[in-house]
Parts: structure tokens; sequence; C-alpha cells
């Protein structure tokens, strides 16, 4: 079960990083086309198992979604944050992947849900009010979220 999860979990990211490659490159920014190919180059083929997940929910044509895509999706992997909660994409238009629970439906893009090992709901923040204020913001709601114990991230 859990061997499926990862799987379609990485699928999703693989198939957002295409979609991204491919706007990229029929719109003219060479610099994005070669950001999302590394991104896309360098992604595990299956993601390991993770106790938490963040849920970036988004639709096609929203502003701030590309804004984020573009300024902090590519560091995110990478970042401690982005090795507790490993980033997933959900369309608002279809319905959330499967296993997915959330407490209430998301009716602005984007969203960013924090997930725990089963799929629910442990925090959310709404829209994207800037890399200034997301990277806090999303640190903290992951140390919330962290067992007692265990080690805080890094500011």
């Amino acid at each position: 079960m859990e061997q499926s999860l990862a799987l379609l979990r990485s699928s999703y990211y693989v198939v957002d990083m295409f979609h991204t490659l491919r706007q990229s490159l029929f719109s003219g920014t060479r610099l994005a086309a070669l950001v999302s190919f590394w991104a896309v180059a360098s992604a595990p083929s299956v993601l390991s198992a993770q106790d938490l997940r963040l849920l970036m929910i988004e639709r096609p044509g929203c502003y701030y979604c590309i804004v984020f895509k573009r300024d902090v999706a590519p560091i995110y992997y990478k970042s401690p944050e982005g090795q507790r909660a490993p980033l997933v994409h959900a369309d608002l238009r279809y319905p959330l992947p499967d296993g997915v629970t959330l407490s209430s439906r998301a009716h602005v893009t984007p969203t960013f849900v924090l997930l725990n090992a089963g799929g629910h709901e442990v925090e959310r923040l709404t829209g994207y009010p800037g890399d200034d204020f997301f990277w806090p913001y999303v640190n903290a709601m992951i140390t919330r979220a962290l067992p007692e114990g265990d080690a805080e991230l890094a500011p």
C-alpha cells in the first residue's frame, strides 16, 4: 500500500513538472524550462514513505500558483521543509488523490495543506503571500506537526 502511494505521489510530481516544462518551452522562457528539466531529471522515481506531505492545491491560470512554481518550488525539494514534507500537487477542479482527507474543501488557489502519514489534514495555508511569509509559516506548521522530541527544522 505504501509503495503504491509513493508511486502515485511521484507520478503526480513528474506529470506536474512535465506540464511546467511544456508550458515553459512554448512560452519562450528558456530558464524556467531548464529548471523544470533539472527538477524532473533529479527527482527520484519513487518517493520514499514520509510521515508528512505538503499538498499544493492549484488550478491552471492561477497567477500565484505560477509565481510559487517559479520562485519556490524549484528549491523547496532541497530545503529542510521539503525533506520533512515533500510537495505534492492536486488540481482544484479534480478529485483529491486517493487517501487524502481534508477538513474542508479548498476554494482558493494555491492552498497548501500539511498532511499526516494517514493523508489527513493537519494544518493549511490558504493563498501564497510571498516567499518571505511562506517559508517561516510552513516551517512552523511542520514543526508543530512533528512528534515531541523530534528535531526542529532549521530556521
